[in-house]
């Protein structure tokens, strides 16, 4: 059982590094940083009224648009958020654009809109600004004036303003989930996509994390000979086994952590977490990070710097963003032919049926399949490590070939 006093050795040197424990607390106040604050930012509300202002050729759309502004929108003070400044001075519009301009240059204005006469038949409306990216004006406005405008062609149709109202009133959708029993659930968009999004970032931050520390580990025991000294005491697969052990039991250590906090920020915001087929998740998280970290003392062993070892880290890394980049796709079609085919690609599978689960549970064909295949994957992965970190962990200078490589698996 050496590889147990190996695991432990790992463990507990890592674990009172200054850099691990850094990286215990900065990371997750990173995520939040990242995470939360431009939320907050972008949801914060203006503190002082914003002057627009309005070319409008039609003659009819300027009030309607005021007052509906005002009715919507306000400042924590109550005064409206918006103040719409009429700047249609002159029937020439190219003249009165060289004024508006000045004005926005100037900074008495944010911008301005242009409506043509013919809005109510094209519904193109133009609009002016020094920053065209403040999102929240051109949403507001967009939405506001295609509400006064809908108004007025129903108007002009003989259908009564407040009828026209009631009939323009937004729909809410409630969302229900139906499991595959026929049980009802309910389940937003939000909840569905973050629980399966935040299991693929828990498998990706615990291979990237433990995936470093494995082949630096290696690295720099091999660059001061420390390696041989280990060898004499245990066997090669100990020593490999050990290090996945430990340095698995650190970055999971880690990962409760995270996830502890995570859990106690849900539950005190009253958000509902879907526990439903965790166990499931945890047998394809569990899998994915033995054959990755197999991947890992495979690719690592070799190497003897810390450059190679960085470039081995980001090519397997890569991997498991591909599946993050097609998260959305996959919550509009879970059962679609390319994710089925790419759920039984062994590198993939972890994180597409993670991801696939909580949307629509696959066939039970599927999740026998690619757990049967991702468990003949690791332990595939885990011989073929074996073999190549037996041989390449006392290899220095050149790094091999594939032939050699492929000789290393050979050998006996």
């Amino acid at each position: 059982m050496k590889y147990l006093e190996v695991a432990k050795w790992e463990f507990l040197e890592k674990i009172k590094s200054k850099a691990f424990l850094i990286s215990l607390v900065l990371m997750p106040i990173i995520m939040m940083v990242f995470g939360v604050v431009p939320g907050l930012l972008a949801s914060k509300p203006d503190d002082k009224q914003i002057v627009i202002g309005m070319y409008d050729e039609s003659n009819s759309l300027l009030q309607p648009l005021a007052a509906r502004l005002d009715e919507k929108y306000k400042l924590p003070d109550k005064r409206p958020n918006y103040v719409l400044r009429n700047v249609k001075e002159d029937v020439d519009f190219n003249a009165a654009k060289s004024r508006a301009n000045k004005l926005v240059a100037d900074g008495k204005m944010e911008g301005y809109f242009f409506i043509p006469s013919t809005v109510y038949d094209s519904g193109k409306v133009e609009y002016r600004a020094e920053n065209v990216g403040n999102i929240r004006v051109g949403e507001r406005f967009s939405r506001t004036l295609e509400e006064v405008i809908v108004e007025k062609r129903l108007t002009s149709q003989g259908l009564d303003p407040s009828q026209v109202r009631k009939l323009l009133a937004d729909i809410k959708v409630k969302s229900i989930k139906i499991s595959g029993e026929g049980e009802e659930k309910q389940s937003g968009f939000l909840e569905t996509f973050f629980s399966a999004y935040v299991v693929i970032m828990m498998l990706f931050f615990l291979i990237m994390t433990s995936g470093q520390l494995l082949i630096r580990s290696v690295v720099e025991e091999k660059s001061n000979r420390v390696i041989e000294v280990l060898l004499s005491s245990c066997s090669a697969n100990d020593l490999m086994i050990g290090k996945i052990l430990g340095l698995s039991g650190l970055g999971i250590a880690q990962m409760l952590l995270w996830g502890t906090i995570g859990l106690g920020f849900a539950l005190k915001s009253g958000t509902q977490l879907p526990l439903d087929n965790l166990l499931l998740s945890l047998v394809y998280f569990v899998l994915g990070y033995l054959l990755y970290s197999a991947i890992f003392v495979a690719a690592g062993s070799p190497v003897t710097t810390e450059q190679e070892a960085q470039q081995i880290t980001s090519y397997v890394s890569l991997m498991l963003v591909f599946p993050i980049v097609l998260a959305v796709p996959a919550m509009q079609n879970p059962d679609s032919m390319l994710l089925k085919v790419l759920s039984f690609v062994p590198l993939l599978t972890p994180a597409f049926m993670v991801l696939r689960i909580p949307i629509q549970m696959p066939a039970a064909w599927e999740i026998l399949g690619t757990i049967t295949l991702l468990a003949v994957s690791t332990v595939g992965m885990m011989w073929a490590a074996g073999k190549i970190f037996r041989t390449a962990i006392l290899v220095y200078g050149k790094r091999p070939t594939l032939p050699e490589l492929i000789r290393w698996l050979r050998a006996a």
